[in-house]
């Protein structure tokens, strides 16, 4: 059995540029990419904190150091400059693999720069 588990994710990330009349996508930071494990052409997940809308596209490298997230295309319908997202991508894996596998998971400040990553959530308290 292959199961889907969380790979990478960019948590919180601002939305800088959205761009209706680009090819379809989402630019990040090329040191954002690198971080996560993300694979430019790679399909993500983009759930905006902002205004609840999820959906899904594909990685673009932007300049190493840009800041950049960028919607794009038809993704860019979905959210406006300065919204809260979460970019995250998600692995097949055996059973075996997911109990030895850790998600790399990125936290970015208001401006996209990193400021910590992790492999693992906090529990949710009661």
């Amino acid at each position: 059995m292959q199961l889907s588990l969380l790979k990478t994710k960019i948590h919180r990330a601002t939305v800088t540029h959205s761009e209706l009349n680009y090819e379809g996508s989402v630019a990040i930071d090329g040191h954002l990419l690198d971080a996560a494990g993300i694979r430019e052409f790679e399909q993500v997940h983009i759930w905006d904190v902002t205004n609840g809308a999820r959906f899904s596209t594909y990685a673009l490298r932007a300049d190493e150091g840009s800041g950049i997230i960028s919607l794009n295309g038809g993704a860019a319908r979905h959210v406006q400059v300065g919204d809260i997202i979460i970019i995250a991508a998600f692995a097949a894996m055996s059973e075996a693999e997911a109990d030895l596998f850790k998600p790399t998971l990125v936290y970015v400040d208001g401006y996209n720069r990193i400021t910590h990553t992790n492999q693992s959530i906090p529990k949710q308290a009661a």
